[in-house]
């Protein structure tokens, strides 16, 4: 995605760039850590071959991602969060907050908020 998309909203950007069906849970396995492609499809099961390399090729052209690809036989590729890419951590860390609290079957402040604002 350009950086010359205009965008409406700051959430519609950040949607556009991590909401893709896998993006911010391939965006969470790299926190920390660089994998291979095998190592990501097993930490990311239910993503097909084809949409995970889709998604992983879209981070890699959002600049969220490093894709390094080493001349050796077989090809070893890695990815890794780039410099834009660690910029989001707060992000899903948020999320992941978030999540937890939801699977736990928790209420968010922002659940009565909302229910408040209607």
């Amino acid at each position: 995605m350009s950086n010359l998309v205009r965008y409406n909203c700051p959430v519609e950007a950040t949607i556009s760039l991590i909401g893709g069906k896998y993006k911010a849970v391939i965006l969470w396995r790299l926190i920390n850590k660089t994998l291979r492609y095998n190592e990501l499809q097993k930490l990311i099961p239910q993503a097909t071959p084809k949409m995970l390399a889709q998604q992983l090729r879209e981070l890699a052209d959002d600049n969220l991602i490093v894709r390094t690809v080493y001349p050796v036989v077989p090809p070893k590729t890695e990815y890794a969060l780039s410099e834009l890419g660690q910029s989001i951590i707060p992000v899903l860390n948020a999320m992941c907050g978030w999540g937890l609290n939801y699977m736990r079957g928790g209420r968010t402040q922002t659940d009565a908020t909302a229910r408040d604002a209607q």
